[in-house]
């Protein structure tokens, strides 16, 4: 039996020998390689947090402990000593295991994450609660919490307002700051080993606290005396102790420690839970640690799809998607425009704001995790004069809701969003859906929404909204941009929608060639004039679902117009007098959640302008929407040409 079959629950790993641990430690790493291989997800931050969790794990007893996982990338190895070693074979699909921290999942997933810079607020609540229970009785057993934070997240500031209230409250929480990357403080070998065991040592703190409470106790002098010794222990201390900032703080900071050593790890963990206050511990890890080409490219290896294990390819072709065709049309507005600037909140790669990078680094301002400030410093570019363009996933950018409305729109300042991974973005599940920006974005003074149906129309959309004076918003969708060869895109005119499909015409030709036939083509007409229309109003990549349900009921014999709406705001008001009138059934499709939505927009404007038409709003009912392939978690909502379809005739069955 191999070891990681003997774990079949939490603390199960505490029954092998210590011997034991580093073969864990590599059994683990094959079977998430293997595991990931087939399923994709996210790879190269797992691999590096291997040891880490399993020390964490020997040090604290779940689920009575608790661990909180920023972001939740680095949760794979917890979860499979947890006992859910066999749902790696459904990660991340549809009905399968989820690649975050679910409490729905265990008990021992202490709180739900997906976006970073929130765990250490979590794990403080957590021990504040804890800490005023066992006050209230003191029968509750004290337990231990640590917060597992990356170096990437700590640059998002809510994490600095976590640790500066875990100071002040003198909280029981140890942050394991899990450096993969950025070095925060220069290992210094044995004299950093030892003073660390030296202050987090029981003796030490206690004797330490003995003294400075008796010199407080001497009349007159005493405090002064205080004083002066700490002036010297700190400047001591800011020569030969790494990550003085947290010391400034008041938070006791541990490291480097080497976070493939597991021993090291679980000595340094056992003695700053002890402590009980707030505690960093620096853990130096290596991101993708012990698959070689993940170690290479870590980037890639992030969130990966499947991939072949001998080489580290993808197994799906490439394709092209929309972040390419945005990427290509950046390099080309910055060569025409000198005072475009791209910002990006530290996803250059995944926004596709690298290549832009590369060719303008000093036009390109990575600020890291921290999407606020990535806004309002654009609002100052804008004001200023330069033309910014805010690249940022979905489910990320409504991080900066009160800085998009107060920075920018209020003060109608030309910044540019651009709002990758726009809709269902699939196997990251709730927290990532990009199903929510049409409500946020709807409530924002003067900005111009625009959602393209392909690349060819990203590309004009952009090119179009440099032009503009005031905010506008670009959401797009992830994966494929379907494009066609030679397509001809109408130019993008403010606020207009344009007609993709309209199998009137269709019909007319063919009542023309039954006319030469024998047929006249004026009954052929009105038989047309009697039916009327169905006609479908789409937002973005839902043009083509729309397309795809027209064309099937045309098969039927229906006349179907596809209008793709272009602009969510400002509204097509012209548009919507026009089609509504012959229209037997009116039919807005769109990828976003029903309450703030466009069709709910598009709802209100046919009521205020008394146009009577059997409405029909086909989107996302269900408010949160889990893992699984994007085509999966289509065809569970409906959003799919047949689904559209069997929609269309229950309304039909109604009317007759």
């Amino acid at each position: 039996m191999s070891l990681l079959d003997q774990i079949e629950k939490e603390n199960d790993i505490k029954k092998l020998s210590r011997e034991d641990l580093p073969a864990l430690a590599e059994e683990i790493r094959q079977f998430l390689i293997e595991k990931v291989s087939r399923t994709g997800g996210h790879m190269a931050s797992n691999l590096g947090s291997v040891e880490l969790t399993i020390a964490l794990h020997l040090c604290m007893d779940l689920p009575e402990d608790k661990i909180v996982f920023d972001v939740g990338h680095q949760s794979y190895t917890h979860k499979i000593l947890t006992g859910r070693k066999d749902g790696f074979d459904n990660l991340r699909q549809l009905g399968g295991m989820s690649g975050f921290p679910k409490g729905c999942e265990s008990d021992c997933d202490a709180f739900d994450t997906g976006h970073s810079s929130t765990s250490i607020s979590a794990a403080l609540g957590l021990a504040i609660a804890a800490k005023m229970q066992r006050q209230m009785d003191p029968s509750v057993h004290a337990i231990r919490v640590a917060a597992v934070i990356g170096d990437g997240s700590m640059t998002g500031g809510m994490a600095y307002e976590a640790l500066d209230a875990a100071a002040q409250l003198r909280a029981p929480l140890v942050v394991i700051l899990n450096d993969n990357e950025m070095s925060i403080g220069k290992n210094v070998g044995g004299l950093s080993k030892a003073m660390n065991r030296i202050r987090v040592g029981r003796q030490y703190n206690e004797l330490k606290n003995d003294v400075e409470n008796a010199l407080m106790s001497i009349p007159s002098v005493g405090p002064q005396i205080t004083k002066g010794i700490k002036r010297s222990k700190n400047s001591l201390k800011n020569l030969l102790v790494p990550g003085m900032f947290f010391e400034e703080m008041g938070i006791t900071y541990v490291g480097p420690v080497d976070g493939h050593n597991i021993e090291d790890m679980i000595a340094t963990f056992e003695r700053a839970f002890r402590l009980r206050k707030p505690i960093v511990v620096h853990v130096k890890t290596k991101k993708g640690y012990g698959y070689p080409p993940a170690e290479k490219y870590p980037e890639r290896f992030h969130g990966t799809g499947p991939f072949d294990i001998e080489t580290g390819e993808l197994k799906a072709p490439r394709v092209k998607t929309f972040t390419d065709v945005f990427a290509k049309t950046m390099l080309e507005l910055g060569e025409k425009y000198p005072k475009l600037v791209a910002i990006t909140a530290a996803m250059a790669r995944g926004t596709g704001v690298r290549a832009f990078q590369k060719e303008w680094p000093g036009r390109t301002f990575d600020v890291g995790i921290a999407e606020q400030h990535a806004v309002t410093f654009a609002a100052g570019l804008a004001k200023q004069g330069m033309l910014p363009v805010v690249a940022i996933y979905s489910s990320f950018l409504q991080r900066a809701y009160d800085q998009i409305l107060h920075d920018v729109c209020l003060q109608k300042l030309h910044v540019i969003f651009a709002i990758d991974r726009s809709g269902l973005v699939g196997e990251d599940g709730e927290t990532h859906q990009g199903i929510y920006d049409t409500a946020y974005l709807d409530e924002m003074p003067g900005l111009t929404v625009m959602s393209p149906r392909n690349g060819a129309e990203l590309k004009l959309m952009l090119e179009f909204a440099v032009t503009l004076d005031g905010p506008v918003a670009i959401k797009y969708p992830k994966g494929n941009s379907l494009d066609k060869p030679k397509e001809n895109i109408p130019r993008i005119v403010f606020g207009k929608s344009t007609i993709l499909y309209d199998s009137e015409s269709e019909d007319l030709r063919a009542a023309a060639e039954s006319a030469a036939a024998g047929k006249a083509a004026d009954e052929l007409t009105d038989d047309i004039d009697e039916n009327r229309v169905i006609t479908f109003l789409a937002v973005g990549n839902m043009n083509q679902t729309a397309l795809d349900a027209a064309k099937l009921l045309h098969d039927e014999g229906e006349t179907v117009r596809v209008v793709n709406a272009r602009f969510l705001r400002p509204i097509d008001e012209e548009m919507l007098a026009a089609v509504a009138d012959d229209s037997k059934i009116f039919a807005v499709i769109e990828e976003a959640v029903s309450h703030g939505s466009f069709g709910e927009a598009i709802g209100y404007k046919l009521m205020e302008r008394g146009i009577r038409v059997p409405y029909m709003h086909i989107c996302i009912r269900d408010d949160i929407v889990s893992h699984g392939s994007v085509s999966a978690l289509r065809e569970k909502l409906g959003l799919t040409p047949e689904a559209v379809v069997e929609r269309v005739h229950e309304e039909l069955r109604k009317k007759n």
